[in-house]
C-alpha cells in the first residue's frame, strides 16, 4: 500500500514530484486555502490569480497542475478544489478535505511522491487527509488476475502513489502519530476489501475466501473456525446449502473473532459473501450479471472490519460471520417452489432464486445470536430495490431499534459514508406469509427492499438488537472514480462498521 509520513518539511523545501495545494471557491474567484502559504509565496503571493487564468475555480474535487515557481523543489503543484469558504473559524469539513486528498492521489497516479499541504490544523484533519490519500491512491493489480504476473503491467495502470507526505502535521505530537496510523491500518482493510472485490469470481469461490480469512487470523492473533459443506448439512444450514447447492464450488460458513480481555461489549457482524450470483434457476437477464462477482462486498467489508478491530487493538469484542456460496443453475440447483429447512429450524419457501442473499444471511444472523451478542449488524448488496431508492452512492439502514438505527446513521455521517434510515413497515409482513412454510423469501414487489429487511428480522433472536445496511448501491461502481472512490470495488460499509466499533468499545453503542 502507499506509504504515508508526516513530514517537519515545509511546502516549499520538501522533495516531491508534486507539491498538492487546496484551493476553495471565493466570491470574486479561487482562494488560495490553509496550509499553502510557502507555495503561494514562492508565486510572489499571486498562486490564486495563475490558477484563475487556468480556469480553476476552486470547485470541489477540480484538478488543476501547473509548474512549480523558482523556490520549491517539488517541480509540479497540484492544486484540488475544496469547493464554497467556509464561514469565519470553522475549517473545512473531514470529508471535504477526505474527497480533496483522494482526487489529489488520483492525480498523482504513477508517482514517487506527494506532498501534501491540504488545511491540517488538528489531528482530526489529518486523519481526513491521510484517509482521502491512501483511499484514492488505490488501484487494484489487474496482473493478479488475468493469468500473467506482477512485471506484467497495463500501460492505463502505472501503479498507486507511492509515498504521501502530510505536511502541517505534526511527527512528534502522540495525537498526530495515532491519528495516521490510525488511517493507515483502516485503509489497508478497506483496499483488502476492494480487492476481494474486485477478484473474478473464477479466482475466489467461497473455498478461497474462506482460506483468505482464516491466512489473515493466523497473521493478526484472530480465531477462524470454517464450516465446509459437510459442517453445514450436519448443522442443519439449509439457507447456505439450499443457495450454493448448484456450484460446483461449494458453500462455506465463516466465524472469525477478535476478543479484547478489557472488552464489555461484543458485536456480531454477517455478510452476505455470495461470489457470484447467477440469479440460480431464476436467471438474470444479459446485462444484470456481468458484475455480479461484487455480490460478496458484505462478507468483504465484515472480514475487513474485524481485522481493523484488530490492528487497532479495540476494546470490544468482534465477531465476523462471512456466509459464502455460489448461486448458479444447474440440475442440483434449489428451483422457485422448493422448501428449505433453516438453521435454527424455521421453513421458507423459495419462489425467486435470485433472492438468496436473505438465505444465507438468515442461517448466519440465527447463529451469531446463538452466542447472545449485544447487537447484530448485518451487511448486504442484497436488493436492487434499494438502488433505485437511494441512488448508486447511499446505503439504507433498517433496524428493530430505532435509537439504534439513529446510531448506525450518525457513525456512517461521521466517517464520511452516505446513508439513509429505512423503515419496516409492519403491513409489508403479511406479504412473506407462506401456504407451505413458516415464510417466503419473496413478498411485495413495491417496497422489496424493506421487504428482505423483514424478512431478515424474523431471524433476530428475541432481546437482540439488530441492524441491517443494504449496501447494494455503493457497494461497486460501474461509472468513473471520483474523490477517493475508485471504479469498481469501493470497500463500502467498512469505515461504518469500524467507527461502530471505536464507539461500542467507547461505551455508546445507542
Amino acid at each position: 500500500m502507499t506509504a504515508l509520513t508526516l513530514s517537519t518539511s515545509s511546502a516549499a523545501a520538501l522533495r516531491a514530484d508534486a507539491v498538492v495545494v487546496g484551493v476553495a471557491k471565493g466570491a470574486k474567484g479561487p482562494v488560495v486555502a490553509v496550509g499553502a502559504e510557502a507555495v503561494d509565496k514562492a508565486f510572489g503571493g499571486k498562486l490564486a490569480a495563475v490558477l484563475e487564468t487556468l480556469g480553476a475555480t476552486g470547485a470541489e474535487g477540480e484538478v488543476t497542475k501547473l509548474p512549480a515557481a523558482s523556490g520549491l523543489k517539488a517541480p509540479v503543484v497540484l492544486a484540488v478544489g475544496l469547493g464554497e469558504v467556509p464561514a469565519k473559524d470553522d475549517g473545512y469539513d473531514a470529508e471535504t478535505l477526505r474527497r480533496a486528498a483522494g482526487a489529489a492521489a488520483r492525480a498523482l497516479s504513477g508517482s514517487k511522491k506527494g506532498a501534501f499541504a491540504l488545511p491540517i490544523e488538528d489531528p482530526a484533519d489529518a486523519t481526513a487527509v491521510a484517509e482521502g490519500a491512501l483511499l484514492g491512491a488505490y488501484t487494484y493489480d489487474k496482473s493478479n488476475g488475468n493469468g500473467g504476473n506482477a512485471k506484467d503491467k497495463d500501460k492505463k495502470n502505472n501503479g498507486p502513489l507511492a509515498e504521501v507526505a502530510l505536511v502541517g502535521g505534526k511527527p512528534r505530537d502522540k495525537a498526530y502519530k495515532a491519528a495516521v496510523e490510525r488511517a493507515a491500518a483502516l485503509v489497508s482493510e478497506v483496499n483488502r476489501a476492494r480487492d476481494l472485490i474486485n477478484t473474478p469470481s473464477n479466482l475466489l469461490n467461497p473455498a478461497v475466501f474462506a482460506a483468505e480469512a482464516v491466512a489473515a487470523a493466523k497473521e493478526h492473533g484472530l480465531k477462524a473456525e470454517v464450516l465446509d459443506e459437510k459442517a453445514l448439512k450436519k448443522g442443519g444450514y439449509g439457507g447456505i446449502l439450499g443457495v450454493g447447492q448448484g456450484s460446483e464450488a461449494p458453500p462455506r460458513l465463516v466465524r472469525i473473532a477478535y476478543t479484547h480481555p478489557k472488552a464489555e461489549k461484543t458485536l456480531a457482524l454477517v455478510g452476505k459473501g455470495i461470489t457470484y450470483d447467477s440469479g440460480g434457476i431464476s436467471l438474470k437477464p444479459a446485462g444484470h450479471n456481468e458484475t455480479m462477482k461484487c455480490d460478496m462486498s458484505g462478507a468483504a467489508a465484515v472480514f475487513a472490519a474485524v481485522v481493523t478491530a484488530a490492528k487497532l487493538g479495540l476494546r470490544v469484542n468482534l465477531t465476523g460471520w462471512l456466509a459464502l456460496a455460489e448461486n448458479m443453475p444447474s440440475g442440483s440447483a434449489t428451483r422457485p417452489g422448493d422448501v428449505l429447512s433453516m438453521y435454527g429450524g424455521k421453513t421458507v419457501e423459495v419462489l425467486n432464486t435470485d433472492a438468496e442473499g436473505r438465505l444465507v444471511l438468515a442461517d448466519a444472523i440465527t447463529r451469531a445470536g446463538e452466542e447472545k451478542p449485544d447487537a447484530i449488524v448485518d451487511v448486504a448488496t442484497l436488493t436492487g430495490a434499494m438502488v433505485l431508492a437511494l441512488g448508486n452512492r447511499t446505503f439504507g439502514i433498517m433496524t428493530n431499534d430505532e435509537a439504534f438505527r439513529t446510531t448506525l446513521h450518525e457513525v456512517a455521517g461521521e466517517v464520511g459514508e452516505q446513508s439513509w434510515p429505512m423503515p419496516l413497515p409492519d403491513h409489508l409482513r403479511k406479504g412473506i406469509d407462506s401456504p407451505v412454510a413458516d415464510l417466503a423469501n419473496l413478498g411485495e414487489r413495491m417496497g422489496s427492499g424493506l421487504v428482505a429487511g423483514i424478512f431478515l428480522k424474523e431471524f433476530v433472536a428475541d432481546g437482540i438488537t439488530w441492524g441491517h445496511l443494504d449496501i447494494a448501491g455503493p457497494a461497486f461502481n460501474e461509472s468513473g472514480p471520483f474523490g477517493y472512490t475508485p471504479k469498481g470495488g469501493t470497500g463500502a460499509a467498512v469505515r461504518t462498521l469500524v467507527r461502530l466499533a471505536e464507539r461500542t468499545a467507547d461505551g455508546d453503542l445507542g
